[in-house]
């Protein structure tokens, strides 16, 4: 998996090697015959089993109404739709099983309103759920009903999801679909954000979509009234790939600027050396990543280890900023989803969206804002999955 991963960057910056990278193409069908069913359009009122779609989703992907099972697929869709979601299932679709995520599409309006009736029911809190790349609906639903059940959140849950391929060499694509869904993203953000009875905002984003979360709080903040942009308050990033130059310009102005973080706001960074698929990501673009310490500045590394400490580079320390680095807990084969993989990392993620600051666990490094998550020999090999409430059966990226 790491080799294939490493070959996504090879056929970016080699294309003249003959080596093959996936293209997204209109399809066979009409995107118009997909939506054609009166299903995938809304209707004022319609009623929602909300135990049985407990989740909430905001979508710009295009679905698929042509048969019992309504599928939101990969490519653009010609409006946002907004529905309710639960854990993707085995279905059969024709004469082959599938797992798929059952939905129900809302109009926007009575979408907001059972929105609202469930975070007054609540604390006033709600999570926003940012997939990255290589997804498809059926896994990031799956992610979100996982953080749903790993947090115990009290309040709504919400993904929002973007047309990413779903596919291991579709990554160019999934980077133009995400900046396509710059306007869609920050749009809904801003209406979300300014909603008088959200009193929290817990952002968290995996991957590719802090590229989307960034610069759209950035533009809430810019076009809302301090007070509408003060409940976005604990964003999470979970192995960014982000640049990360570009990250600790862009925060300075108003994500992180004084007065935001004076409001509470802070912003909590999963990185790992042992991040392949960022790595991968590097070698396509030229600059680290936020989600991986790797030493850009052979000069700072060569000092680093005359000081005989690990050869890892992080975002300048500022106020609001928590770096975690579970280098030393990472899992799977591409270590690109420790914050639902790794039973330590899982346990410091929970407690950060439960909006604790510090925790014993953590272990001190030389920088102030940067912490070390360590192994805990009281977990049995294989319980990280019991930890983290994970379904491994659902194929996923890694």
């Amino acid at each position: 998996m790491a080799l294939r991963h490493l070959m996504v960057a090879s056929c970016a910056a080699l294309t003249l090697s003959g080596c093959s990278i996936a293209a997204v193409d209109y399809g066979k069908v009409r995107h118009a015959d997909y939506v054609a069913d009166p299903r995938c359009t809304a209707q004022p009122g319609a009623a929602i089993d909300g135990e049985a779609l407990p989740y909430f989703f905001a979508t710009s992907r295009l679905p698929d109404c042509r048969t019992a099972e309504i599928e939101l697929l990969h490519h653009r869709g010609d409006q946002m739709r907004y529905g309710r979601f639960n854990a993707p299932r085995d279905v059969t679709v024709g004469k082959k099983k599938r797992l798929l995520a059952p939905i129900a599409f809302q109009t926007s309006a009575d979408w907001w309103r059972a929105l609202q009736a469930e975070t007054d029911r609540k604390q006033g809190r709600v999570l926003l759920y940012v997939h990255g790349y290589r997804e498809n609906f059926s896994t990031t639903s799956k992610d979100a009903a996982q953080i749903a059940r790993m947090t115990g959140f009290d309040g709504p849950i919400i993904e929002y999801s973007w047309p990413s391929q779903g596919k291991l060499l579709s990554y160019v694509v999934d980077e133009t679909n995400m900046y396509h869904d710059v306007r869609n993203f920050r749009d809904f953000l801003k209406s979300l954000a300014e909603q008088g009875w959200v009193k929290e905002i817990v952002v968290v984003s995996h991957s590719l979509g802090a590229r989307l979360v960034i610069p759209a709080i950035a533009y809430v903040d810019r076009t809302s009234s301090s007070a509408d942009s003060s409940n976005i308050s604990n964003i999470i990033l979970a192995s960014p790939d982000i640049d990360r130059e570009t990250f600790e310009r862009d925060i300075e102005e108003e994500v992180l600027s004084a007065r935001r973080v004076a409001n509470d706001r802070r912003i909590t960074v999963y990185t790992s050396r042992a991040d392949k698929a960022l790595a991968a990501s590097r070698a396509i673009h030229g600059y680290p990543r936020l989600g991986s310490p790797y030493c850009f500045n052979p000069f700072e590394a060569a000092d680093l280890k005359a000081k005989g400490l690990p050869e890892r580079c992080y975002p300048a320390a500022r106020a609001g900023l928590t770096v975690i680095d579970t280098t030393d807990v990472s899992r799977g084969s591409t270590g690109h989803s420790n914050f639902l993989r790794s039973a330590v990392a899982c346990r410091d993620f929970i407690d950060v969206v439960a909006n604790k600051r510090t925790r014993a666990e953590r272990t001190a490094t030389p920088w102030t804002h940067v912490f070390g998550l360590l192994p805990d020999p009281t977990v049995p090999k294989d319980g990280d999955d019991a930890i983290c409430h994970r379904t491994p059966e659902v194929d996923e990226p890694q």
